[in-house]
């Protein structure tokens, strides 16, 4: 018998094997394509990914629900969240945590901290020394920061992303509360950095229901200016967000639809949670009365009818927004004592009274920041569960003026679809259509320095100066650059927040330090002792408030000029070399961010000291990088820049300087920063 032996071609099994590979690393890319955004709510947070195949959808979880309580239940060798937490904070109270997004960035005299063990005495906070924060003490060795229970919290919410989504998830954004300061925000970012996600962006939960709005009547946008006012109530919180719509001219893409915040107005403590605390006592109260005389305890002083009586609050408030009244009832509420009230809606408003009174509120702080009034308003569009309480429609029509409220988008998953949108929108993997955001800052930043002069010959003294970086409700993301053209020796200035007028007394005990840290330089003088030919163009510290609203100091240096004859074989140039001194905060330049500006604060002698605009005598000078989108029949928008902000501002500045050729010498500073204001 002949047996034929085939032999395959060296070649033909080099091709498939290559053509395999191929086919790998095109499944492997197509595995890591997918993004998710976090609605981080109080009491809830939704999930929603984007993926190859998948446009914008709503992650469910375990128990095949579209939100996910944000409760976390700690023991020794466990860790519960979402409903199964929440099942166990009857049984364990004291190790179920919740709500604690409110100790976010909060030093341990904070108020919040307080008002927190006001309402859940059953948590043992302690104080942590090196950070003047608090730790929830669970056991005597077991304590965790709030950062930490937060990072456990976006951990899992990833977890369920990939469970929905069948692939690895890293990249994500967050969505935060427009009134979080440096701190709060710091510390959302760090307890991502524990879950090991990628934050693309920290958007403001207002901002990303505004851009899903948006996204879903974009046909409904024109060139015409469009006001739209949102008012959201949650559990936690309460912001009312004024927001144009129009569509702009942009040099990429053409006309293509705008959103820009105008208006900000927002209460921290006013939401569900504090109704659902006002039922709880009512509660407690009814259950002592039934119970009178037969010497019982207080039920107050046990946590686990507590967390029952707050369960059954959240029920009942749910019921009465429904119904003109409920009965309330509780199996075993404390010492096998089964509790039965009934509670009506006339009642429940009467404990709300006072919280009632204020939901008007933030409606006027918004129309007082955009400048507008109520005619200006188009439309009034509801946004959070809290919203549904009927007397909170009522007070709130009232207020506004208008015949009806909005009610025409989802309450609860507005902001996560809209976040999961710029998610998209801001990762290289997907292409979606342009939305123009501008988001406007809240808490204005400003630079204070210290500087001697000379009034009359050999009299000195000190003069203060004030330097506005960041403006109220001026845009953001954006880059400026501020030049101290008078020291030339070794000396410090003050990074602070702005005038805060608009908050009120008890906001401001809740707002913390107002300083956000000093800079110290160092080796100023020993530059101008190395380049004494040289003419010094100051000293430039440059700042960077990001895409997440997070302000860092990219770098300081020091600017010398000196001339040179023209080489008729070299083309003269201008340029400028400096070195990085310092960079504040761990941040850093997005040279490729979008819809970023450069402004040029340069430092005038007579420039008065005080003042949260620019002050007369300062001359402050806008460098454009590249075409921002104009508005049609309205004021020009900040630049959006080709590449790094600095050194274009720089050639901006100098440009009298046309015909002259120079030459540099780099200048290395040593730099002293002291950081006190976040932790």
């Amino acid at each position: 018998m002949t047996v034929k032996v085939r032999r395959q071609r060296p070649r033909r099994r080099v091709f498939w094997a290559l053509v395999a590979v191929l086919l790998a690393d095109l499944l492997a890319l197509s595995d890591t394509l997918a993004v998710m955004s976090v609605d981080l709510g109080s009491e809830s947070m939704k999930v929603a990914i984007v993926k190859p195949g998948v446009p914008m959808e709503i992650v469910l979880n375990k128990e095949s629900r579209r939100k996910t309580p944000v409760i976390v239940t700690l023991k020794e060798n466990e860790r519960f969240f979402g409903d199964s937490a929440a099942s166990m904070a009857i049984k364990n109270p004291k190790a179920t945590l919740r709500y604690f997004q409110h100790l976010l960035g909060k030093q341990a005299d904070n108020p919040h901290v307080a008002l927190y063990q006001a309402r859940f005495p059953e948590h043992e906070l302690t104080f942590d020394p090196q950070r003047q924060t608090v730790h929830f003490q669970i056991s005597p060795q077991l304590q965790f920061s709030p950062e930490e229970v937060l990072g456990m919290v976006l951990n899992y919410s990833r977890s369920l992303a990939e469970d929905f989504a069948e692939q690895p998830i890293k990249d994500a954004v967050i969505t935060v509360p427009v009134f979080f300061n440096q701190a709060e925000r710091r510390a959302v970012l760090q307890a991502a950095r524990m879950a090991g996600l990628k934050v693309l962006q920290l958007i403001n939960d207002n901002t990303a229901t505004a851009l899903s709005y948006g996204v879903f009547r974009r046909k409904d946008i024109n060139t015409t200016a469009q006001n739209i006012m949102f008012y959201d109530m949650g559990s936690g919180s309460t912001v009312c967000t004024i927001v144009t719509y129009q569509m702009v001219k942009t040099k990429e893409a053409g006309m293509q639809p705008q959103l820009q915040i105008r208006g900000v107005g927002f209460d921290r403590t006013l939401g569900g949670l504090e109704m659902e605390l006002r039922l709880r006592e009512h509660l407690a109260g009814l259950f002592n009365e039934q119970r009178k005389g037969q010497r019982a305890k207080d039920v107050r002083e046990n946590p686990r009818a507590m967390a029952k009586l707050l369960r059954e609050a959240n029920r009942l408030k749910t019921v009465l927004s429904a119904n003109a009244d409920h009965m309330a009832q509780i199996e075993g509420l404390m010492d096998d004592v089964d509790f039965k009230a009934k509670v009506t809606r006339v009642e429940f408003e009467e404990l709300c009274a006072d919280l009632f009174e204020r939901v008007p509120g933030p409606v006027q702080q918004a129309l007082q920041s955009a400048e507008m009034s109520l005619d200006e308003i188009e439309q009034v569009i509801l946004v959070g569960g809290a919203t549904r309480v009927p007397k909170v429609q009522e007070v709130l029509l009232k207020a506004v003026g208008k015949e009806e409220l909005g009610k025409n988008i989802n309450a609860d998953e507005a902001a996560a679809m809209g976040a999961v949108y710029q998610a998209a929108a801001l990762s290289k993997a997907f292409k979606v259509k342009p939305f123009v955001v501008r988001d406007a800052v809240v808490y204005p930043i400003l630079v204070e320095f210290t500087r001697e002069v000379e009034e009359e010959p050999g009299v000195h003294s000190l003069k203060h100066n004030k330097r506005v970086l960041f403006s109220r409700m001026g845009p953001y993301p954006q880059r400026k650059v501020i030049t101290f053209n008078r020291y030339s020796h070794d000396f410090n200035f003050h990074i602070n927040y702005g005038d805060l007028g608009f908050l009120g007394p008890e906001d401001l005990r809740v707002f913390g330090s107002q300083n956000l840290t000093t800079v110290k330089l160092k080796g100023v003088g020993d530059s101008f002792k190395k380049y004494p030919d040289y003419e010094s163009k100051g000293i430039k510290a440059h700042f960077n408030l990001d895409e997440s609203g997070v302000l860092s100091l990219d770098r300081v240096e020091s600017v010398f000029e000196t001339l040179v004859e023209d080489s008729p074989e070299e083309e003269s140039t201008l340029t400028k070399l400096g070195n990085t001194i310092s960079s504040l905060f761990g941040g850093g330049t997005t040279p490729d961010a979008k819809e970023n500006g450069t402004d040029t604060v340069q430092e005038e002698e007579e420039s008065p000291a005080e003042g949260s605009k620019d002050e007369p005598g300062e001359q402050v000078e806008l460098k454009e990088e590249a075409e921002a989108p104009v508005e049609d029949g309205s004021q020009p928008l900040p630049p959006e820049p080709k590449g790094d902000a600095a050194p274009e501002g720089e050639k901006a500045t100098e440009k009298e300087n046309g015909d002259k050729s120079e030459a540099q010498k780099p200048v290395v500073f040593r730099a002293l920063v002291t950081r006190f204001g976040f932790r």
